[in-house]
């Protein structure tokens, strides 16, 4: 916040009424050095690469205003229809039929199901048709500098991003994404596309942008580097009998066996057929309450997206997909 003037005591309300809207857009000598130098340590980047780069990110109010509303803020009776609507089946559907057998090639060597690689895209990126419009150096600069809740995330983001440039020979001054700083048609962090992305096609480059086999093989592969099981559930309708408190679990992971759930209320609407780790999720839908037992799959899903709500519509829209009506309904 630059100081306000001593000597002109009747500016005190104006100045307060504007920077209480305008927070600090730029580093200082201290913050940039140390920027440059921890990326030089890490990553090996040159100190001259960063500064030009850094020296054309600009901060953006609109990034901090997307990241503080998030859709997955919703209820899940108000956050389903955004995915689970005729447009979007559809969508799913014709791009599954086009790219099948790319698809069913990706499936076989991965056991991750063509259609939840389909719903990934549908609903990171509408299948590839809305990839982002801000550009990745401001949103990774402006959350990694001015977003204190999450700021050591974003910033470690920023870090990577640089080296993934250099990497794989990115445009990173143009290279547009999510507010978030997420890429491609399956929005992957620059930590993700370095850990996570394939080169599907066999080309020699890992492109998450315009080659389809590369996208493809790469979602799975973040699948598959988290623990997928082939063939294995994902979510079921859970029936809940009592008249106590909900159970609610402390997180997403699949820790509780089925009769252990059973003793709480909870069983599946249908047979799971074998022994499986489990746990429960209680959502507001648009008939009421909704209760549903997810797996060690559902929790696989989410780290895609750390939100359930997220990993139930990606459930259900790949369901919808592949025209099993039947397990994309609400229960």
């Amino acid at each position: 916040m630059p100081p306000i003037c001593r000597f002109a005591p009747f500016l005190l309300p104006l100045a307060f009424a504007v920077t209480a809207h305008a927070q600090p857009r730029s580093l200082t000598d201290a913050q940039r050095d140390a920027f440059v130098g921890s990326v030089q340590d890490k990553y090996q980047v040159a100190p001259e690469t960063v500064l030009a780069l850094l020296a054309k990110a600009k901060y953006q109010q609109s990034i901090i205003d997307a990241i503080t509303r998030p859709a997955e803020a919703k209820p899940w009776s108000a956050y389903r229809p955004i995915f689970m609507n005729t447009a979007r089946i559809d969508g799913g559907r014709a791009f599954l039929a086009q790219h099948r057998d790319a698809l069913k090639k990706v499936e076989a060597e991965t056991g991750v199901p063509a259609e939840l690689i389909v719903a990934i895209i549908g609903v990171e990126t509408s299948y590839g048709k809305i990839t982002g419009k801000y550009k990745v150096l401001d949103a990774l600069y402006t959350l990694g500098f001015f977003y204190p809740k999450r700021e050591a995330f974003f910033r470690g983001e920023l870090e990577q991003v640089f080296k993934l440039a250099e990497e794989e020979s990115l445009d990173l001054a143009a290279l547009q994404g999510s507010y978030a700083g997420a890429m491609g048609w399956g929005q992957f962090m620059p930590s993700s596309y370095r850990a996570y992305a394939v080169d599907g096609d066999g080309d020699g480059k890992r492109d998450l942008f315009g080659s389809l086999p590369d996208i493809f093989a790469s979602i799975a592969n973040y699948f598959v580097a988290h623990g997928w099981e082939p063939g294995e559930p994902v979510a079921l309708p859970a029936m809940r009998s009592g008249a106590g408190a909900e159970f609610v679990p402390d997180g997403m992971e699949a820790k509780y066996s089925l009769p252990d759930l059973a003793e709480k209320g909870y069983r599946p609407r249908e047979a799971v057929g074998h022994a499986a780790n489990a746990t429960v999720l209680n959502l507001d839908g648009a008939d009421g309450r909704e209760h549903w037992i997810t797996f060690k799959n559902f929790y696989v899903i989410s780290r895609y997206n750390r939100s359930p709500l997220y990993s139930l519509a990606v459930y259900q829209l790949s369901q919808a997909i592949a025209d099993r009506e039947d397990t994309a309904v609400t229960p």
